[in-house]
């Protein structure tokens, strides 16, 4: 007899430990070429950006850290603020 076991949300986006799946691939193949050109070049800045990326695109209860930086922009710089004095 085998036994399946499903997720409680079919709609949910696949995660992978804290990154969403396509988040893990893109940093997982940047990881890769980023360690790559550090040993022939000694060029640290795309292992920089790298880690930047994985640390904004840390996915705690469906919101990234870019995400957030997206909101505060949009809510402090883009948009207008519409106060009513009575």
């Amino acid at each position: 007899m085998t036994q399946y076991l499903y997720p409680q949300n079919l709609r949910a986006t696949a995660n992978l430990w804290l990154w969403s799946l396509k988040d893990f691939c893109i940093l997982g193949i940047s990881a890769l070429l980023s360690v790559v050109i550090l040993v022939q070049t000694r060029f640290v800045i795309p292992a920089a950006v790298t880690l930047c990326y994985g640390f904004l695109t840390v996915r705690m209860d469906e919101t990234t850290v870019l995400d957030f930086i997206r909101y505060a922009v949009r809510y402090f710089i883009s948009t207008q603020q519409e106060f009513i004095w009575r």
